[in-house]
């Protein structure tokens, strides 16, 4: 098609605003999808996704319009993630458009994910078409959040546009405006092929299959491609485009967007972000904005049945066959035995993996508490990573530890500044500035190390705000920092999977929370159980679990004193030597207790 009459953009908004309800009335009103096969969030093909109401694996669509001028668009609608943990994905998937439609909810106005995500579309010098959404609700005041589009946008209010995707009121005037604002796209079409990755899933028949956006050239079926970044090669198995099922077509030209089965077994060799191009006479520059997928979030999964162990490996790789960001290696406990060490974008990633190991696959899994990758520096002058406090050298060899920081903004109603600060403060975050969006909302930046905030920070943050607060978050930098290991021995034992880094200022506390929680939550044993919080050989913190009292001397009834010393005395060897050989089994919910530490 003539690359006038294409048409490439985005949804973008904050979660739960009606992206995907308005992807699902733009598929209705281009006929995309038949009637019979429509149901709600049609673009979100996982269960997970339907019940949180997020968007977490993108998704693209190709419609074709005609429009009120007559004429026929191809427009090419290109889905985003809906989290700040996946930010990469939507920036690779914006810089994929031309425009974007920024959906803002009448009743909530302007959040964290969509100013984050507005800023994005910015730096790709995207059209953005204000939309705001839900106006027929109760509690929609729209010409309040028009307000605060204007002064955010700096765009008159009449451009605007006020809708309701649920009942499908307006949604004719974004694609008038799709059309009529966003320009068409650039390209050579007779240079060398670039053509950019911006997501990819794992197909069983047809390997890996590349979403692609072509910037120059033509992707040639007969052609042989290679990647730019990892250099692999492959033969397309198919070219084509989702309508929103795949659809193959005879190639995709500059400008168009659609897909690549490439045949790899593997997502790890096409990247999310990387360039596709011609292995014979191809581009000598990629396309820019690649980088690799970085795990921000380490924990340990373990099959509470150490016989699932291989069901666990099984699962994981299917996982990472669809998600190149998963990383995972295998780990071994003295507590919980054999598992994995996994690394994650964020905490909600976290989550939804956990889900879908127990969800789709059965599984029983025991998460340990997240940790952070640090950096520790050594007195050789050499630098270790570790994302695990069982890996941390002995002290005597470490020069410094190195956390990483984060950048957060965090919207709010102003009456609860005061209390939101005491919060950040708390966790050793450091103020930076306080904005002021309108009248009665502000936005706080602050810097905080992501080992406080990977938590209970965003639980904390919710409750302290009534729900009104929204948070937005980026990597700032490593910075040195009075860290230590904090041990937990369980009868004399120290155990592995409870040991935390944490900071000297707050270890004498943590320590003393975490033991009197294990002393509530470990079972009493026929001997009396000490458990102990050290940091390096000195004991910070111990309570005893007491032992369950057998009354040796109920069948010693008269006689002397003696005869009673005596059975006291032959107990008492009894359980010392019990206590040698005895294990004390560490239950489940003691390593919960590390996500509540700070809870009063």
């Amino acid at each position: 098609m003539d690359r006038q009459h294409i048409r490439n953009f985005s949804i973008i908004a904050h979660i739960d605003h009606g992206k995907s309800t308005l992807a699902d009335r733009l598929l209705q009103l281009t006929n995309t999808v038949e009637e019979r096969n429509m149901h709600e969030q049609v673009l979100d093909d996982m269960d997970l996704e339907r019940e949180r109401g997020v968007t977490i694996k993108a998704s693209a669509v190709r419609m074709n319009y005609t429009a009120s001028d007559g004429e026929t668009y191809e427009i090419n609608l290109i889905d985003t993630p809906g989290h700040v943990d996946f930010t990469y994905e939507v920036s690779r998937a914006l810089q994929s458009c031309e425009g974007a439609v920024l959906v803002v909810d009448a009743s909530q106005g302007i959040e964290a994910q969509t100013l984050a995500n507005v800023y994005l579309a910015l730096e790709q010098d995207l059209e953005i078409i204000p939309v705001i959404n839900k106006i027929d609700l109760p509690a929609a005041s729209p010409d309040a959040i028009a307000e605060e589009i204007r002064d955010l946008l700096g765009v008159p209010e009449e451009d605007i546009l006020r809708i309701s995707a649920k009942s499908g009121l307006g949604v004719q005037d974004v694609l008038e405006a799709v059309i009529r604002r966003v320009p068409p796209p650039k390209g050579d079409h007779e240079a060398p092929l670039r053509a950019l990755v911006f997501d990819s899933h794992y197909d069983s028949y047809k390997g890996v299959v590349a979403y692609v956006r072509v910037f120059d050239g033509v992707l040639d079926p007969k052609a042989q491609f290679k990647l730019m970044s990892t250099e692999a090669r492959f033969e397309p198995v198919e070219i084509g485009v989702f309508t929103p099922a795949m659809r193959p077509i005879e190639g995709l030209e500059a400008g168009e967007v659609g897909y690549v089965a490439t045949g790899f077994k593997t997502v790890r060799e096409c990247r999310v972000g990387d360039t596709l191009t011609t292995y014979h006479n191809g581009a000598e520059t990629p396309l820019p904005g690649y980088a690799p997928a970085k795990p921000m979030v380490f924990a340990g999964f373990y099959p509470t049945d150490n016989d699932d162990y291989g069901e666990l490996r099984d699962a994981l790789e299917k996982l990472q066959l669809n998600d190149a960001s998963l990383i995972y290696e295998p780990e071994t406990s003295q507590a919980l035995n054999f598992g994995f060490r996994v690394g994650f974008l964020g905490l909600f990633h976290m989550e939804i993996i956990q889900e879908r190991l127990e969800r789709e696959y059965e599984l029983d899994i025991l998460a340990t508490a997240p940790s952070v990758e640090y950096q520790v520096i050594l007195r050789s002058g050499d630098m270790i990573e570790i994302d695990s406090p069982a890996f941390l050298p002995d002290e005597s060899t470490i020069e410094e530890i190195r956390e990483p920081w984060m950048k957060i903004q965090v919207y709010t109603p102003q009456d609860y500044i005061g209390a939101l600060m005491d919060l950040v403060m708390k966790k050793r975050g450091e103020y930076v500035t306080m904005e002021y969006l309108d009248k009665s909302r502000v936005v706080l930046h602050y810097k905080i190390p992501l080992s406080e905030m990977i938590v209970d920070f965003y639980d904390k943050l919710k409750s302290t705000t009534k729900g009104y607060a929204s948070l937005d978050y980026q990597f700032d930098e490593y910075r040195a920092g009075d860290l230590v290991k904090l041990d937990i021995m369980v009868n004399g034992e120290p155990v592995d999977a409870l040991a935390i880094i944490v900071h000297r200022e707050g270890s004498y506390y943590k320590g003393q929370r975490l033991v009197s929680k294990l002393k509530e939550l470990i079972p009493r044993q026929q001997f009396s159980v000490p458990i102990q919080a050290a940091i390096g050989k000195k004991i910070i913190s111990r309570a005893d679990v007491k032992a369950l009292r057998k009354d040796v001397l109920a069948k010693c009834y008269g006689g002397d004193v003696t005869r009673k010393r005596k059975l006291l005395e032959k107990q008492k060897k009894g359980k010392r030597r019990m206590k040698m050989v005895g294990a004390v089994e560490v239950p489940q919910e003691a390593f919960m207790a590390l996500l509540s530490l700070d809870e009063e």
